[in-house]
């Protein structure tokens, strides 16, 4: 992938429900302890949606934040990229909901499946639009409503998940070098049992014994997640760095999807970027899925950690199992 941007980020919104969960409050309700979960996992609290909080009803916010600061309205927009595994409905996709509630009547809508790095899946097939001339703005959503996937009776994946939307206005570049330098994307269904919801497919459609069974839930094998997530995340880094043509040391800032403190600094440790120049937010939020790097990534800029002209790199993994990474230019 040549250097010379296409596409660029021309606008970055964040939404999560008001409730929080926190350790304190999975302890009285767990065999767990607040100093268990910061040790393994590094999360102190996660945002959860209450009985009447839709996966929409907090995506909508986080897209009008992002077109805000774009200076786009609903009718600039040319595409949306949904980025989720937890949809309100099966039928029709996340982001046709999302259009009619933004009344975008002009744009095309449809979601992607690719869990955790699905937003950086969705920058990726954006900037491939733009390339094949199929749009020149077009909002990009990663937005989970974990929730509703997980057995809270389950230590192992509880004291992991969270609630929140991020979104980005996706324009064409305007030539002063900013925006998406190099993209990556990997898959290896081969490992899908390892993190997956076994139930409520159409293999296995969701009865009342399959309720009771819980296989509606996410079901994680840890220890090996976390193995195949340290090397993905790890040649995700390399990939997209050598494509934009650049060293770890060009790097300003290194925003690694939210799932686990040791994986995040076993990632940077690999690409030689150090700890001070990595965004870390998992502590307020837990994993959030497609919707963790957006997030940090709002926050980045918020906090001005992230300026006009730095070079960051964004990279996941997750279920699939797929990765993906972006190295992008502020």
């Amino acid at each position: 992938m040549t250097t010379v941007p296409i596409a660029m980020i021309a606008g970055i919104g964040a939404a999560v429900p008001a409730g929080v969960l926190t350790n304190a409050d999975l302890e009285r309700t767990l065999d767990t302890s607040d100093e268990w979960i910061i040790e393994r996992t590094g999360i102190r609290e996660r945002h959860i949606a209450g009985p009447s909080e839709t996966l929409n009803s907090f995506t909508l916010v986080a897209a009008q934040r992002a077109m805000a600061r774009a200076g786009v309205t609903a009718s600039d927009l040319d595409g949306i990229i949904f980025a989720t595994v937890t949809p309100d409905h099966r039928l029709p996709s996340a982001a046709c909901e999302l259009q009619a509630m933004l009344g975008a009547e002009r744009a095309w809508a449809f979601d992607v499946v690719a869990a955790c790095p699905g937003w950086l899946f969705g920058l990726s097939i954006a900037d491939g639009l733009m390339r094949a001339s199929l749009g020149d703005t077009i909002l990009v959503v990663g937005a989970e409503k974990l929730s509703s996937i997980t057995d809270y009776e389950d230590r192992s994946t509880a004291v992991l998940f969270g609630d929140g939307a991020g979104a980005a206005v996706v324009k064409r570049a305007t030539g002063d070098g900013r925006g998406l330098l190099a993209t990556y994307m990997g898959s290896d269904g081969n490992l899908a049992p390892l993190l997956h919801i076994p139930g409520g497919g159409s293999a296995e459609p969701l009865t009342a014994s399959l309720l009771s069974e819980k296989k509606h839930f996410v079901k994680m094998a840890g220890r090996e997640v976390f193995k195949a997530a340290v090397l993905a995340m790890s040649r995700s880094t390399d990939a997209a760095i050598g494509r934009a043509g650049l060293t770890p040391d060009a790097i300003d800032l290194l925003i690694p999807h939210q799932a686990n403190l040791r994986i995040i600094e076993a990632t940077a440790k690999h690409a030689g970027i150090s700890m001070d120049k990595v965004m870390v937010n998992l502590e307020r939020y837990g994993n959030t899925s497609s919707a963790s790097i957006p997030l940090a990534l709002q926050q980045a800029e918020e906090e001005g950690r992230l300026k006009s002209g730095m070079v960051a790199m964004l990279v996941s993994f997750g279920a699939g199992f797929t990765w993906a990474s972006v190295v992008v230019r502020w």
